[in-house]
């Protein structure tokens, strides 16, 4: 860590929020514009969904090489690229008639999350202390978990009443603030014992294994599980990951450090990241079954998860204060049951659909209850954990949990709905998805409890 007196204000605090808000709001805004952005560029539903699958696989890619590169050359200068790659990647969405400069943004908004998700974190990690620490990561997580809830509903309204390149518009102004905000912060970097080259062959082989991996989990389904070109994939996944560990392993420059997982309270708040970010499938066995078994809107589904968002945000805080009374475990354990609680809710599909659609909204107001309180115990367990010289790669695995978690989630619940759909019927097909995701909350439960001590976080506690 730079040696500065410079502490964080509430300016930086902005700032970073506002770099957040630029994937977790208006990148994924594109999950409810997909026919507007048909209409408009005359471009297949196919094209759109490779569009909105490869910022996160890109995203998920970089974001640990971009941490590792932050320790390396400077969090603020690794933000500040990712700032303007953010601009970039919104101005060719603003130019896009067609397909090539929509591919093309959302790879580089991919790249733009990558690095703008570690390098905050470190930057917090670096100006901030204490409670201090945990109020700044409160609101890192209201960026990240309220933009996620709201993005939605932000995208259909904005598309539907002043056009669905406003939303890009909007993101290069908040990209504008966030690099105005955060200019006269002090650089921040890892100290460097002695000079030492960029790990690039660990980050060939990273992006290899990380892209097979990323299109079995996204592209699986269509391909079919059974198809050559699917097998191959994950052979080669898994094979890229076995030669990654190896030849990572005790190089001075490693891309990632496994030495970072013998650390027990980052292992734990990093798995059960993991976790909960794959029950994330939640979302789309629920939505999907209440609008083809339930005959809802795509708008009225989105209703269904309003308490989600409200809770989500209105604990957070909440959460940040339990954290400084009692510290980190019971945080994450409570939140973590809540979550599972609400998520079983939604496979009660036996019940009539007034019942059912009253237990869908109790479970997505405690399913955000339960992520709320979670979010910052989580996050400040793991970032506390980490020495300072590996703060930004440390925040990169940690943040790669929350992708790749989602990508699996979504792509494993969305395939077990799929397939029992197809044979049996939907009431059944929802339940089986939704235990899936219940499967995932209690492997959660069970990393915190075995790998999180009773007294992490109460260091800080003042």
């Amino acid at each position: 860590m730079v040696e500065t007196a410079y502490k964080g204000t509430n300016k930086l605090i902005i700032g970073i929020v506002f770099g957040v808000l630029t994937f977790w709001l208006f990148a994924q805004a594109m999950v409810n514009i997909v026919p507007a952005i048909q209409e408009d560029l005359g471009v297949s539903a196919g094209t759109v969904n490779i569009a909105i699958s490869l910022t996160a696989l890109f995203s998920g890619i970089f974001i640990v090489a971009a941490g590792g590169l932050a320790d390396k050359i400077g969090r603020k200068k690794i933000t500040n690229v990712g700032l303007i790659l953010s601009i970039i990647g919104s101005l060719c969405l603003v130019l896009a008639n067609g397909s090539f400069l929509l591919i093309l943004g959302r790879i580089i908004q991919g790249v733009s999350a990558a690095c703008i998700m570690p390098s905050t974190i470190a930057l917090i990690k670096d100006y901030f202390e204490g409670a201090d620490r945990q109020r700044a990561l409160s609101y890192w997580s209201i960026g990240s978990w309220g933009g996620s809830g709201l993005c939605s509903l932000f995208g259909g309204a904005v598309a539907t009443y002043m056009g669905w390149k406003w939303i890009f518009i909007l993101s290069i102004i908040f990209a504008v603030l966030a690099l105005w905000l955060i200019k006269d912060t002090p650089e921040s970097k890892a100290k460097q014992t002695a000079r030492s080259k960029f790990d690039v062959s660990g980050l060939i082989v990273f992006i290899i294994a990380m892209l097979a991996l990323n299109i079995f989990i996204t592209q699986g389904a269509d391909i079919g599980w059974g198809n050559w070109l699917t097998i191959s994939l994950i052979v080669v996944a898994v094979i890229g990951t076995i030669v990654f560990i190896k030849i990572e392993n005790g190089k001075p420059n490693a891309l990632i450090d496994f030495k970072l997982f013998k650390n027990g309270p980052y292992t734990g708040a990093t798995i059960s990241n993991f976790l909960l970010n794959a029950i994330a499938g939640t979302l789309v066995v629920a939505n999907t079954y209440v609008q083809e078994g339930r005959g809802y809107t795509s708008f009225q589904s989105g209703l269904l998860s309003i308490g989600y968002l409200i809770a989500v945000l209105s604990m957070i805080r909440v959460g940040e204060k339990i954290l400084q009374r009692i510290g980190a475990k019971k945080p994450m354990l409570w939140g973590n049951i809540l979550t599972v609680i609400g998520v079983g809710l939604m496979g009660l599909t036996f019940l009539p659909d007034l019942g059912y659609t009253i237990v869908v909204i109790i479970g997505f107001a405690l399913f955000g209850l339960g992520l709320g309180i979670y979010a910052t115990p989580s996050t400040d367990t793991a970032v506390s954990n980490a020495p300072n010289e590996k703060i930004g790669a440390a925040s990169g695995i940690y943040k790669m949990a929350s992708s790749l978690g989602a990508a699996f989630g979504v792509a494993i619940s969305g395939t077990v709905y799929a397939s029992i759909a197809a044979n049996i019927g939907l009431d059944v097909a929802a339940t089986a998805g939704i235990v899936t995701n219940v499967i995932f909350g209690v492997l959660a439960l069970l990393s915190i409890m075995f790998l999180v001590p009773h007294d992490a976080g109460k260091n800080d506690v003042k």
